[in-house]
């Protein structure tokens, strides 16, 4: 297969030797386009009538030559249309030129509409040039499970052999559009925050860490946006929201990127009520404007995103999945139910961890309908609000759908005391080897000591949003350019495999 690929791209190089010799740049600086492709389609019978001369550029995705004349199809970014090549209408001496195409290059055209016998619509080419020479010839076969890593690897070449790939894409860009209307609508301000941050916090992650030389520091990619945007609600904005690239340094599945796209909103003197409300509202918006309702398209059948969403208590689904009371099973006790259900714990962790891990494998899955989980202990959220009826717990929720959590959302905590309390209670299991617990930050508590009113805050998993939206069963479907493993060791790692589980 090498050398039968070496043979191709030595055959391009001596079709772009005969482009040059014969006195043309292969490489041109730009083409008069007048139409795409769409829109010759949609409009050809009036162009056709009126004779318009269109002007399409494009990449070959097929030719075929029948003697002194050759049918070709290009592809421009709105779509594929049909082109004819004929020795009568161009000349011998530029229909020679033909004969130097191949699949993969790009050329502009230009010529009149007709049909063909069997009613293609067509450009007849008065004149043609080619505008980029392509050496590497396209995939002949490019689908199915065992070119994915390829093609993720790749998404250049996926992108022009897959069309459905690129109205994925399109359909994520129209999502953050409406996300952005629905949200601008409501009177929120969209700001922008740090990337680089000298503390991270806002949740339970492991940071990706650099060196600032002019500084001589520290700093960190973040892992989330959440405690400078509350900064800015201390500041006097009452509801802000940022589209925002996050990063945490932990495995990589279905659902985890180390590099991935969040939203996160805050809207002062509401609470996780408010929150959950306008979450539903915000996602059946974008299921209306990405699939033309909120019957969202599942491999396992259509998935109903309409009416108001169910709540469900924390420990009383974790209850539910374990058969017993989580609060008044000892750690040792969650500790074994946790090697029940094949997960074993980390040797350090305490009963919030505990809880968590058996809640991901033992209820999450099960979670296919929209729902809220809602209060959950104290000890897994260190920045929300102490629930108003259980001191136990705290005013949280996190929507799940299709077995994943979506969002994330609570009644903020805004009580510098009881927030430093939480602080030192997370540095305590820092200390006991927990390395995604919160750091302490001074300047956030200085910040809360000044005054953060009564908040919502909310964060949405753009890209679990999107999978769902468009039938994706993984989040490197939804990224143009997901983060791979190097090719080979000499790459700089190890070579191309699984990857390894998710880290949390």
């Amino acid at each position: 297969m090498e050398t039968e690929t070496r043979e191709l791209i030595q055959h391009r190089l001596e079709k772009l030797a005969r482009w040059r010799e014969a006195g043309f740049n292969p490489y041109p600086y730009a083409f008069d386009v007048s139409h795409a492709a769409a829109d010759v389609l949609s409009k050809f019978d009036a162009l056709a009538h009126s004779e318009t001369v269109v002007r399409v550029a494009g990449r070959i995705m097929a030719l075929r030559g029948f003697g002194k004349s050759t049918f070709a199809h290009i592809q421009d970014a709105s779509g594929k249309i049909q082109v004819y090549f004929q020795v009568n209408k161009l000349g011998e001496a530029v229909y020679e030129r033909v004969a130097w195409l191949d699949l993969g290059d790009i050329i502009g055209v230009s010529g009149t509409l007709f049909r063909t016998k069997t009613g293609e619509m067509t450009i007849s080419v008065a004149s043609f040039e080619m505008l980029t020479k392509s050496l590497e010839p396209l995939p002949e076969k490019w689908h199915g499970l065992a070119d994915k890593e390829q093609r993720y690897r790749r998404r250049y070449i996926d992108l022009t052999v897959n069309p459905e790939v690129r109205d994925v894409f399109r359909l994520r860009a129209l999502a953050l559009r409406e996300l952005r209307s629905f949200l601008d609508g409501r009177g929120f301000l969209e700001v922008e925050t740090p990337v680089l941050q000298p503390l991270y916090g806002g949740a339970a992650a492991r940071p990706f860490k650099t060196h600032h030389h002019a500084l001589d520091m520290p700093l960190y990619l973040r892992i989330a946006d959440e405690l400078y945007l509350k900064r800015l609600i201390v500041g006097g904005f009452d509801k802000v929201y940022e589209v925002c690239k996050d990063f945490r340094n932990e495995g990589m599945d279905r659902d985890h990127n180390p590099e991935f796209t969040m939203i996160e909103f805050y809207w002062a003197y509401v609470d996780y009520q408010d929150g959950m409300r306008v979450t539903q509202e915000l996602i059946q918006q974008m299921a209306r404007a990405v699939c033309g309702s909120t019957a969202v398209l599942r491999e396992e059948g259509v998935l109903e995103l309409g009416g108001d969403w169910p709540k469900r208590s924390y420990l009383e689904a974790l209850a539910q999945a374990i058969g017993t009371d989580p609060v008044a099973a000892s750690e040792k006790e969650l500790a074994a139910l946790c090697l029940k259900h094949g997960q074993a714990p980390a040797a350090q962790a305490k009963r919030a961890r505990l809880y968590d891990l058996l809640f991901k494998f033992t209820v999450e899955p099960h979670l296919e309908a929209p729902v809220f989980i809602i209060d959950y202990p104290r000890e897994l959220s260190p920045l929300a609000k102490v629930h108003r009826g259980r001191p136990d717990l705290v005013e949280r929720f996190e929507l799940f759908i299709g077995g994943t959590e979506i969002a994330n959302g609570f009644s903020e905590l805004n009580d510098p005391e009881d927030q430093r309390a939480r602080f030192e209670d997370q540095a305590a299991m820092r200390n006991q080897g927990d390395d995604e617990a919160h750091m302490m930050d001074e300047d956030y508590l200085c910040a809360l000591e000044f005054g953060l009113p009564p908040t919502a805050g909310v964060g949405i998993g753009l890209d679990r949003v999107v999978m769902l939206l468009t039938n994706q069963r993984s989040i490197r479907d939804v990224l143009l350019f997901p983060q791979m493993r190097p090719e080979s060791p000499a790459a700089g790692g190890q070579s191309e495999g699984a990857a390894p589980p998710e880290s949390g």
